[in-house]
């Protein structure tokens, strides 16, 4: 069991009166984790933290800055068995899950340290005779950085990685379903040589959730929040942020659309299916949710990726034994299960898996001849099922991929690149992947969304427009006319 404090000012600190929570592993019931519980007045005193760390930080230089976001991903990388153990303890996923989750973390971390020159301004020319003007990136103050669990180090690294690299404090506000792995992204900057109060941690117990995150968002300090969750959380987010005029990245739920065209390569399409569905469970933002197969090739298809998906079981991630591990409760698995039979209660063929949870556990499951009628069609599963949609050509390919609230995600399976760009541009999403899976995520890359899918870009250059503030300033330069 992993025992946790917050971490405020570089100190291992108890919550008020020595309050504590703790997470269960889903897999098993028994505690992984007991961690402090912060109150509001905890997390004030993090927000206090990381102003008073704010005006040194942000005057230190890029060289500095790199060398110790380029330490901290060494570290990362070499306590990348304690995150997968942390990882399966907490969330119940798999050692491959974990293991890459720290290394592309620790690759955010290498990107966020190159990008700290590169945070630059512009000259820009005036009418005034003699004003040299210029627009310069500054760091905006404290951020606060609101992740997941579902890739708890990738997505717990993204929320301050950048920030960092652009000169602000930071406070990361952990999930209470992986408060162990959130704190531990916190101690490996520490042990980098992060100073006091540029990197602070808190955790807290669900039910206090709200009162936490609206105590930090109405700081004073808090000049940015970042967050990364489910589109009814980020609206809430959004409003509370609002209130207090305060700039905000979201990155939220997805509803992926796969299109699979006439022509496509069917092998290479149902690897890339099966590898989207099912990783780590289905319970990632950009995951395959919506297989949409020209009629052409459907059948084809649905038979390719039905026997693929049957080889895919679950098991105890411990054992090593399975693909696929636990889903994060099974509350979860639950609500994936009446998606199921809802469907096969509406016509849907269930074609891989059974339908049915084993408490967290579930096999890979596959529906088809899915229709606009049955919850899975908009519903996001989050979950290791995923759904076939028949259409009679592109035109309706691209309207069905767009009939959802979200755009984060999404890939088109085509031999003819001309085509597959021309639907491509079509498809209302923030990244589209072409003969490739909608699960694909790179330090450098423009990532977020459109629609319910959220707003803004993390990674690299995108994110520094997040990050800072662009401020006007001029020089005169010899005496200025004015008119009295």
């Amino acid at each position: 069991m992993y025992d946790i404090n917050l971490l405020i000012n570089n100190t291992d600190s108890p919550a008020s009166q020595n309050r504590t929570f703790a997470r269960k592993n889903p897999i098993t019931g028994e505690i992984a984790t007991k961690a402090a519980a912060a109150s509001k007045e905890d997390a004030i005193r993090a927000a206090d933290a990381a102003a008073n760390a704010f005006p040194a930080w942000s005057k230190t230089g890029p060289g500095a800055r790199r060398a110790i976001l380029q330490k901290a991903a060494e570290i990362m990388e070499s306590k990348g068995e304690e995150f997968g153990r942390r990882v399966l303890a907490e969330t119940g996923s798999t050692a491959m899950w974990g293991g890459f989750n720290a290394h592309l973390a620790a690759n955010m971390l290498r990107e966020a340290a190159a990008m700290t020159t590169q945070i630059t301004g512009d000259v820009i020319p005036s009418d005034v005779p003699g004003s040299f003007a210029m627009g310069i990136r500054q760091p905006a103050g404290v951020v606060l950085g609101i992740a997941p669990w579902n890739a708890p180090v990738i997505l717990g690294t993204r929320a301050i990685a950048m920030p960092l690299a652009c000169g602000n404090t930071v406070i990361l506000k952990a999930s209470e379903l992986c408060p162990a792995i959130h704190r531990l992204i916190g101690e490996c900057l520490r042990e980098a040589g992060a100073p006091e109060g540029v990197v602070n941690v808190i955790t807290n117990a669900p039910e206090d959730a709200p009162e936490i995150v609206e105590a930090l968002i109405a700081h004073p300090a808090i000049r940015r929040i970042n967050f990364t969750g489910s589109t009814r959380v980020g609206r809430i987010i959004a409003e509370l942020a609002a209130r207090h005029l305060k700039p905000v990245l979201l990155e939220l739920g997805g509803k992926a659309p796969f299109l699979v065209l006439d022509d496509a390569d069917l092998d290479e399409a149902v690897n890339a299916a099966a590898f989207g569905a099912y990783m780590n469970q289905g319970q990632i933002c950009m995951s395959t949710e919506r297989l949409i197969v020209d009629n052409a090739v459907g059948d084809d298809f649905a038979a390719k990726l039905a026997a693929k998906a049957k080889t895919l079981t679950a098991g105890d991630p411990a054992e090593g034994k399975h693909v696929l591990g636990g889903v994060v409760t099974a509350e979860a698995t639950h609500r994936i299960e009446e998606l199921v039979e809802d469907a096969v209660a509406k016509g849907a063929k269930l074609i891989a898996g059974s339908g049915t949870a084993n408490g967290a556990l579930m096999d890979a499951t596959l529906l088809d001849h899915v229709t606009s009628s049955m919850r899975i069609y908009r519903e996001e599963s989050f979950g290791p099922v995923v759904c076939i949609i028949r259409a009679q050509d592109d035109d309706e390919a691209i309207r069905i991929a767009n009939d959802s609230e979200y755009g984060l995600s999404s890939a088109v399976f085509s031999q003819n690149i001309t085509r597959a760009m021309d639907v491509a541009r079509q498809i209302e999403s923030g990244i589209c992947h072409i003969n490739g899976p909608t699960v694909h995520d790179e330090a450098q890359m423009p990532f977020g969304g459109v629609k319910s899918s959220g707003y803004g870009r993390f990674g690299s250059k995108a994110a520094i427009d997040a990050f800072t503030e662009t401020r006007w300033i001029t020089i005169q330069h010899g005496k200025r006319h004015y008119p009295f």
